[in-house]
């Protein structure tokens, strides 16, 4: 690994910092098998770090609004949120990864989405952020909603698109096996500048 950096700094490749918010409880899911295709071309030029929401012990934002008013924007809930803002400040590129079930991005990774609520976002470096989605359904009218808060979410915050990839038809596990969205994203992953 050592070997690369080296030889991609030389080339004037700068390594970046990744962080994969994977949203799916289902251990081998889709979800997951979509996402380990994008780290595995993104980590041959950049560090990841991935993050599995079923793992983590984040409950959703109160809306209390006390990290506006503390000084250093902590949380009044104790759990892992914390350890996941120190790791999205020092992120180049966030990757949103999540299995539809009601026209959203699984309840696990919407508690760590609202708890970016807090003002501390504003000092993450990241400047852009990908979007990888899967659903049973074969009617992609389902990752609309998922599209327009993602796209909000790009406007809000000034970030670069990094890409989208949407994969209905995939409802049991492995289902996505065979299907062409794996190389899609892992060229994703690997082509990122």
């Amino acid at each position: 690994l050592r070997k690369k950096i080296i030889r991609d700094q030389l080339e004037g490749n700068v390594m970046k910092k990744i962080v994969v918010l994977i949203g799916s409880a289902r251990k081998g899911g889709n979800t997951e098998l979509l996402a380990n295709a994008f780290v595995k071309g993104a980590q041959e030029h950049h560090e990841v770090t991935m993050i599995f929401a079923a793992n983590v012990k984040v409950n959703g934002c109160i809306g209390c609004n006390a990290c506006y008013s503390d000084e250093k924007h902590r949380c009044v809930q104790k759990d892992d949120m914390e350890q996941i803002y120190a790791q999205l400040k020092d992120a180049d590129a966030i990757v949103i990864a999540t299995p539809v079930y009601f026209y959203n991005v699984s309840s696990q990774l919407k508690c760590i989405i609202d708890r970016l609520h807090n003002p501390i976002r504003d000092k993450f470096k990241v400047k852009k952020l990908f979007l990888l989605a899967v659903a049973a359904d074969t009617d992609t009218i389902v990752f609309d909603s998922i599209k327009v808060m993602y796209r909000s979410v790009l406007h809000y915050f000034h970030l670069k698109d990094g890409g989208m990839i949407t994969v209905p038809g995939v409802k049991n596990r492995g289902d996505i096996i065979e299907n062409k969205a794996l190389e899609k994203a892992y060229q994703l992953g690997k082509n990122i500048e």
